[in-house]
């Protein structure tokens, strides 16, 4: 069949057209939006810890950095370990900053202070903070800030590109301690790129046995909770997947139903259900590609207003990278191919002369 008889078809069926259009686009659009931004939200935390270390040190046996709690003495003795270029501490947490339910918050050691790129002000002392600038212009008080029942006073305003960052507050080491109740969170650990990686880590681990030491790709790939976001992604996206899966399928039931004397009569001129078949999954697939570039044009606008919504502070961010369009476009083939398949098949099996007296 030629695809000039297809468009026909496809426009002589306008509100199945248009349901089946409607039903991908808001399918596609959901799998499109819950990937990437699940997939931001880890590569935003991988970046952070990434950029200022290739060995990162935790407490031993933790679920989360949150409940971490590593003695910072042992920088010392880290720093004298050969091929060890820079050694610093970090404490990352979370707390309500004025009408703001909850802010992370990043005690660092001072020479980590360089990557906040300040707009203005000047880098934390002791009882003072910078200010992530999405959150800075939320605040009704621009000079000093209550964090865990004590007053600092804002010395600065950051940007960084990371926004789980841009949206924090950074304060010294010691301040964060105080109010963690915790010595760091984590040690990074850059080392020389002529350096043996696991034979620093081997020496370091065995300086103390409550410590977990990883290189921090290592660390990425198997961060628990980075696996639950990824699981829990693929979860959601399966169960939009199968929505669309049966939405497809009964608007083509229907479809097919209101078709039965025109298979009918295909099938007694002797077009073989095979032609058939592939001109109702064409029709399909016509449609799937004009919803699929819709949907990839309006899940852009939407993550566009999103990483914009000051109210989300940069935690919420996403991106659609090559690799999640071709899963994407995979998996509207295969809605659209399976939706199809069945109703159509089902129908083709009977004789056409029934099918052109029940059409009828």
């Amino acid at each position: 069949m030629s695809f000039i008889t297809i468009f026909k078809a496809i426009q002589s069926n306008k509100i199945k057209t248009a349901l089946i259009y409607l039903s991908l686009v808001v399918t596609i659009t959901s799998i499109f939006l819950i990937t990437s931004i699940s997939h931001g939200i880890i590569s935003m935390y991988s970046t952070m810890l990434k950029s200022d270390g290739d060995i990162i040190i935790t407490q031993a046996k933790i679920s989360d950095t949150f409940f971490s709690n590593v003695d910072t003495t042992i920088m010392t003795q880290i720093k004298q370990i050969k091929g060890v270029q820079k050694v610093s501490a970090l404490i990352v947490g979370a707390s309500p900053v004025e009408n703001l339910p909850i802010i992370a918050i990043y005690g660092a050691s001072h020479n980590m202070y360089s990557r906040y790129k300040l707009k203005s002000g000047k880098y934390p002392e002791a009882n003072e903070v910078i200010i992530g600038s999405s959150i800075y212009n939320q605040l009704i008080n621009k000079h000093e800030v209550d964090i865990a029942n004590k007053k600092f006073i804002i010395s600065g305003v950051f940007r960084s590109d990371i926004g789980f960052e841009n949206g924090g507050v950074v304060m010294n080491l010691k301040d964060a301690g105080a109010i963690f109740n915790k010595s760091a969170s984590m040690i990074l650990v850059d080392i020389d790129i002529s350096a043996s990686m696991d034979k620093i880590i081997s020496q370091i681990q065995s300086m103390n046995s409550n410590i977990d030491v990883k290189s921090t790709n290592s660390f990425v790939d198997n961060y628990n909770q980075f696996k639950i976001i990824n699981k829990s992604s693929l979860i959601i996206s399966l169960i939009a997947f199968i929505m669309g899966l049966i939405a497809i399928a009964s608007i083509m039931s229907v479809t097919v139903m209101q078709r039965r004397d025109e298979f009918g009569i295909m099938k007694a001129l002797g077009i073989s259900s095979k032609k058939i078949v592939f001109s109702i999954i064409s029709e399909g697939l016509i449609i799937g590609f004009g919803a699929f570039i819709t949907a990839y044009l309006f899940s852009n606008i939407i993550l566009y207003i999103i990483r914009h919504i000051d109210k989300l502070q940069g935690y919420v961010n996403g991106e659609i990278d090559l690799t999640l369009v071709l899963y994407v476009f995979i998996t509207t083939i295969m809605m659209i191919i399976f939706g199809s398949l069945v109703p159509v098949y089902t129908a083709l099996k009977v004789d056409p002369v029934t099918l052109i007296q029940r059409g009828n």
